[in-house]
């Protein structure tokens, strides 16, 4: 099986801070990894890297064989942490500015989901609840038949409630044998559908081990959590 993302002495420092410290990760395809740890420890400059939106780094980076590029970032689907569509558009305009983007865009599943979540397709942006912009752009990225999806914080602003309808949009849409990285701070909602875990803390990997080995240490992923960040990373 290939490999989706390989990293290899990955270095990235805003001025004097460090905030990746030489990070080694491999990860075949077709699984979910879970990636956790404190605010500040660098996750999302991680997945700002393998998503090639930050080239100034050292070391390797490769997805599917690659380094971040034109080619990657056709098989990448991205939702960052914040809003990023405009607040003029309408989320029917935003469904069609995907599917006018991506060659690999489902407007059909797109324009389901929309009804799932209970949005209406001609309301603007501007008007929608951060839970509500969140929803759309989860269901937009989910829309596309990505090798890789990377996925920063998909939780954070919506309710305990559709927390679960998330997840289930997230596992029941991606693509086959896709892998799917999840940065989240919600761990007991969310490590149900862990096949992995990867743990980064001041700057470097804490802990990278599959969910089987976590189980078979009788704890959870939340325990680990607590041990691994104990000292105050």
């Amino acid at each position: 099986m290939s490999k989706i993302i390989e990293v290899k002495g990955l270095r990235k420092s805003y001025g004097r801070n460090e905030v990746l410290s030489g990070l080694d990760l491999s990860y075949d395809q077709g699984q979910v990894i879970g990636l956790l740890g404190p605010n500040g420890c660098g996750k999302t400059s991680l997945i700002k890297i393998l998503t090639g939106l930050i080239h100034d780094y050292e070391g390797t980076v490769l997805i599917d064989g690659q380094a971040p590029g034109v080619y990657t970032k056709s098989i990448t689907a991205y939702l960052p942490e914040r809003t990023y569509l405009a607040e003029w558009m309408k989320a029917k305009d935003a469904i069609d500015y995907f599917n006018d983007f991506f060659a690999d865009f489902d407007k059909v599943k797109a324009t389901e989901m929309l009804n799932r979540f209970r949005l209406d397709p001609n309301q603007k942006i501007k008007t929608m609840s951060k839970g509500m912009q969140e929803k759309l752009q989860l269901l937009i990225v989910m829309s596309r038949a990505s090798k890789l999806y990377c996925l920063d914080e998909p939780l954070g602003g919506v309710d305990p409630a559709t927390r679960s309808a998330i997840l289930d949009v997230i596992m029941n849409n991606y693509a086959d044998k896709a892998t799917v990285l999840i940065s989240t701070h919600l761990i007991n909602d969310v490590e149900r559908i862990f096949d992995s875990v990867l743990m980064i803390g001041n700057g470097q990997v804490r802990l990278d081990a599959s969910i089987d080995e976590i189980a078979n240490s009788g704890k959870s992923v939340e325990d680990i959590f607590k041990e691994v960040f104990s000292f105050g990373w």
